[in-house]
């Protein structure tokens, strides 16, 4: 594994600063190809990644910040870990064995991933990992019965690793001791450019989805999965993010561009699918997303306003960044045509998502 000019496989810690008083910790993972990803304790968030261009020229291309109280601040979920719910619940509530759950409206009526202070917010347990080809974290964090409302002790593990192909691979799964529903999903904003780079119009998209699922102006799903044929939405063949997201078409009016569910075109549920190509011309990045979960959010970064300013101190703003969180759709829980996204005692959720950094 040593060859001449190989770096090693590593990972180093230091101090963070502090969230509501608990001193936290970045930890940053170093592959033998030089390949280098930064995470903290704090809501398991992706602080940095590190990946070459075709060059061989390494850029950070995850939004994000040189500490913890900025995060603390103002963090629009950048490289978040997020649950127990990612995404929206209608009118922040769901009923479940015929009982009424009410949660957080922290997001117009809606609830937005977890609710005030979830999975993003809190200190996660961290024990490192090493594996032959791979360097990684695992991270574990108990939601107790009732928090942000949701029902049941949720013991929530996700595993992060940086492999020797350029991977950054999520491993996610969780226990309950009562009947709960859970959707954990990662929350990194990209540019592949390199952050702090300007937006990501020019970047070229694939989503492996032949439908979507529409949403009414509350971002919230109809319950419909409409094909996404002769609409903006087609990214059945790679498409500049640009090209049409300004489109006379509601669906974007509601969203303010891009921040839909894709229903992954999947052979088999729950098997490793890619999902998604992204690619950045200018360096010749090449990211791609394989997922076992149903779906796929494009989120393109439109509430970004240029009040956080970055980890190079510039302004991050409208559209500078773009997500991939895969998930089980939005609303789900109010969905029952929706795929379930209960979990009871006894059984184990489980889903893997994959990063996968090249050039071309």
């Amino acid at each position: 594994r040593m060859g001449a000019g190989m770096k090693e496989l590593k990972i180093t810690k230091k101090a963070f600063g502090k969230a509501s008083g608990i001193a936290c910790d970045l930890y940053t993972l170093t592959n033998s190809k030089g390949m280098s990803m930064s995470v903290t304790n704090y809501g398991g968030i992706v602080t940095a990644l590190s990946v070459p261009d075709k060059n061989g020229t390494f850029s950070d291309v995850a939004l994000g910040y040189n500490d913890v109280e900025s995060y603390v601040k103002n963090n629009p979920y950048f490289g978040a870990i997020i649950g127990r719910y990612g995404n929206r619940i209608g009118k922040a509530v769901f009923t479940l064995d015929g009982v009424t759950y009410n949660l957080a409206a922290n997001n117009g009526e809606n609830n937005l991933h977890g609710g005030i202070k979830s999975f993003d917010k809190v200190v996660w347990n961290v024990k490192e990992k090493t594996a032959a080809d791979a360097v990684g974290l695992e991270l574990t964090y108990v939601s107790k019965d009732g928090e942000e409302g949701f029902p049941g002790t949720l013991t929530a593990t996700v595993l992060y690793w940086l492999t020797d192909a350029n991977e950054f691979k999520i491993e996610y799964s969780a226990v309950t001791d009562k009947t709960t529903i859970v959707n954990l999903t990662q929350h990194s904003y990209f540019n592949l450019a390199g952050e702090g780079s300007g937006d990501i119009l020019n970047h070229e998209v694939m989503l492996n989805a032949d439908r979507y699922t529409p949403v009414n102006e509350n971002l919230i799903p109809t319950g419909d999965l409409a094909s996404v044929k002769g609409t903006p939405l087609d990214f059945t063949l790679t498409q500049k993010v640009g090209e049409r997201i300004d489109a006379d078409f509601q669906q974007l009016k509601f969203g303010k561009g891009y921040d839909h569910n894709w229903v992954i075109n999947q052979k088999s549920p729950g098997k490793m699918t890619l999902a998604a190509t992204v690619h950045e011309p200018k360096t010749g990045r090449f990211m791609e997303v394989f997922t076992t979960e149903p779906g796929v959010q494009l989120y393109t970064g439109n509430f970004l306003d240029g009040t956080a300013i970055g980890k190079s101190g510039k302004p991050y703003e409208f559209r500078n960044g773009l997500c991939l969180e895969t998930q089980h759709f939005p609303d789900s829980p109010n969905k029952p045509e929706f795929p379930s996204v209960a979990l009871k005692p006894g059984a184990t959720y489980q889903t893997a998502t994959t990063y996968k950094f090249s050039a071309r």
